[in-house]
C-alpha cells in the first residue's frame, strides 16, 4: 500500500521516506552529537576554554595510550587513571641543560565522573561547576613537590592533547563548536527567510514588482563579499567582543546572501503560480499573501531544504576561513577556525598531529550536513519516490 492510500500527512510521508535512508540518518546522528557537545560544552568539557596549564604545552592526547588501568608495578585499578608529569633535567645534543615534563609513574590521577571544576552556565542561566568527567588535581589527595622543591603541576586530563598554551583541545573544541556550528544556523535562517518571502512576491506578482526586486537583487549580488567583510571588520567599534563582531558580520552577509536564493525561488514561483490549485485558491477569495505562504512556497520545500543544508556548511567554512585569517574570532575565544591557526606550521604539525583535530571536525560536520541534505531532498521530493517505485 503506498503512502497516499494510507492517509498520511506530507510530513509523515517525508519522515517515513527519510528513515529508509541510513546515510542521511547517520549524518543526522553525527550532527546531533556535535550540537549536543556545543550547546552543553560546559558540562562535557572538563575545563573552561581559556583555562591554561602553562607547564604542559603541546601535551600528547591521553586518548591514545595515556589512560591506564594498570600502574607501573602491574597492579590493576578498577578506576582508570592518568599519570602526572614531573620536571626533570636532561641534556640536548650540544650538552645544554633542558627542563621538561615527563610522566611520573608514582603520581596517579584517577578519572572520575561528575566532578566539580571551572564554573559554567547551563543554558546561559544556571551557574554550576559540575562536569561530566575530570581527574583529581593531586594524586591520592597529596601534594608532592618536584626537584629542588618546585611544586608539581596539578593532574590534568587531555583527551585530545593540549595547545601551545597548555589549554585542553577537547574543551576548546566543545566551546568552539558553539560558535562554528551556530553561525550557519543564524545566517541561513535570515537569508532563507528573506529569499523565500521576496522571491515568492516577485514571482507571484510579476510586472513592475518583479522588475524592481530583480534590479535590487542584481545590485546586492554585485557587492564583493571579501571586501565587505574587511571593511565591516575595520568599521566596528573596538569595544565589541570578537564573537559579537563576527555575528554582526554573519548577519550582514546573510542579508546579502538572500539575493541568490530569491532569484531561484522567483523562477520556481513563476511556474507554480499557473497551477490549478493556485487558480482555485484565488477563486475562493484567499489573499495574495495567503496563497504565497500557504500554497506556493511549501512546494519549494525540496529546494529550500537542500539549499539550507548546503549553505550551513558554507557558513561554517566561512567562519573557519575568516578566523584562520585573523578576521573572525580572536583569542582567547574559541572556534574551530581559530584553533586551526596553531596547525599552520608544518614542523609543529609533524610533532603534534593532534593540532589538526579542529579541521577533522569541520570535515565531519560538513560531510554530515551534505548526507542529511541529500536524504532530506529525496524525502521531500515526490518525484524521487515515483522514480524509485518505477525502478523497482
Amino acid at each position: 500500500m503506498n503512502d497516499a492510500c494510507e492517509g498520511r500527512s506530507p510530513w509523515a510521508m517525508m519522515w517515513r521516506r527519510l528513515r529508509r535512508n541510513r546515510v542521511a540518518l547517520a549524518g543526522a546522528a553525527i550532527l546531533g552529537v556535535l550540537y549536543a557537545l556545543a550547546f552543553f560544552a560546559g558540562f562535557f568539557a572538563p575545563y573552561h576554554y581559556d583555562h591554561q596549564f602553562r607547564d604542559t604545552p603541546l601535551a600528547p592526547p591521553h586518548l591514545l595510550g595515556g589512560v591506564h588501568f594498570r600502574d607501573a608495578e602491574g597492579v590493576f585499578h578498577w578506576r582508570p587513571f592518568v599519570y602526572g608529569r614531573s620536571l626533570i633535567r636532561t641534556h640536548d645534543e650540544h650538552g645544554e641543560v633542558i627542563l621538561r615534563r615527563v610522566e611520573d609513574p608514582h603520581r596517579r590521577h584517577p578519572i572520575r565522573l561528575f566532578v566539580r571544576g571551572d564554573e559554567w552556565r547551563l543554558l546561559g542561566l544556571i551557574r554550576t561547576r559540575v562536569h561530566l568527567f575530570g581527574v583529581d588535581p593531586t594524586p591520592n589527595g597529596a601534594a608532592p613537590t618536584g626537584p629542588e622543591g618546585s611544586p608539581d603541576p596539578p593532574g590534568v586530563i587531555y583527551l585530545l592533547g593540549s595547545d601551545l598554551y597548555g589549554r585542553d583541545i577537547f574543551s576548546r573544541l566543545c566551546y568552539g563548536g558553539l560558535v562554528s556550528l551556530t553561525v550557519g544556523l543564524v545566517g541561513i535562517a535570515i537569508s532563507m527567510s528573506l529569499g523565500l518571502l521576496l522571491g515568492g512576491i516577485a514571482g507571484y506578482f510579476g510586472g513592475r514588482v518583479d522588475f524592481a526586486l530583480m534590479r535590487i537583487i542584481e545590485v546586492i549580488m554585485a557587492v564583493p563579499g571579501i571586501y565587505l567583510i574587511l571593511t565591516l571588520r575595520a568599521a566596528f567599534p573596538r569595544s565589541l567582543s570578537s564573537i559579537a563582531t563576527y555575528f554582526l558580520v554573519v548577519i550582514i552577509l546573510a542579508f546579502i546572501a538572500w539575493a541568490s536564493n530569491a532569484r531561484v525561488i522567483r523562477g520556481m514561483v513563476l511556474s507554480l503560480r499557473e497551477q490549478d490549485y493556485v487558480a482555485a485558491a484565488r477563486a475562493l477569495g484567499i489573499s495574495h499573501l495567503g496563497i504565497i505562504v500557504r500554497h506556493i512556497l511549501p512546494n519549494t520545500l525540496s529546494y529550500v531544504i537542500v539549499t539550507a543544508t548546503l549553505y550551513v556548511p558554507y557558513y561554517i567554512l566561512g567562519e573557519v576561513a575568516l578566523s584562520f585569517l585573523g578576521v573572525g574570532i580572536q583569542e582567547p575565544e574559541a572556534s574551530w577556525g581559530l584553533m586551526l591557526r596553531d596547525a599552520q606550521h608544518a614542523t609543529r604539525l609533524v610533532d603534534n598531529p593532534h593540532l589538526v583535530m579542529p579541521g577533522l571536525l569541520v570535515f565531519v560536520a560538513v560531510l554530515a550536513f551534505n548526507f542529511l541534505g541529500d536524504g532530506l531532498r529525496d524525502a521531500a521530493d515526490p518525484r524521487s519516490v515515483l522514480k524509485a517505485k518505477t525502478t523497482e
